[in-house]
């Protein structure tokens, strides 16, 4: 039986075309290139542009995205008070909360 992406999962059942485009064009060729930005640069930009959208759910799992590639607790805290200035306290305060959830998360938990 063939594993299901992330997005198959939370949306293939109602919005298979979506899920495609989110697996094949998204993942599968934005965030595939490197020359210009990295994966992690790319990580660093979408938290910022999740929390400035107050997107908390999407924000949950690229922050564990993130750590995958490479961005470290400290950093993601710093973006995050960061953005308090520029997109408000509510977002930063809601934000900081999800990425205390994920910072809690056992390695295990997250791959089993």
């Amino acid at each position: 039986m063939t594993e299901l992406t992330p997005a198959q999962s939370a949306v293939g059942d109602v919005a298979p075309q979506l899920a495609s485009l989110t697996d094949d064009v998204l993942f599968g060729q934005v965030w595939s290139r490197h020359e210009a930005l990295s994966r992690r640069d790319r990580s660093l930009v979408t938290v910022a542009s999740l929390v400035t959208s107050s997107s908390f759910e999407q924000l949950e799992s690229h922050l564990r995205l993130a750590k995958e590639n490479g961005v470290r607790e400290d950093e993601v805290v710093e973006v995050i008070t960061h953005l308090a200035f520029y997109a408000g306290w509510p977002k930063a305060m809601s934000a900081i909360k999800v990425a205390k959830r994920v910072f809690a998360e056992k390695e295990e938990e997250i791959h089993p």
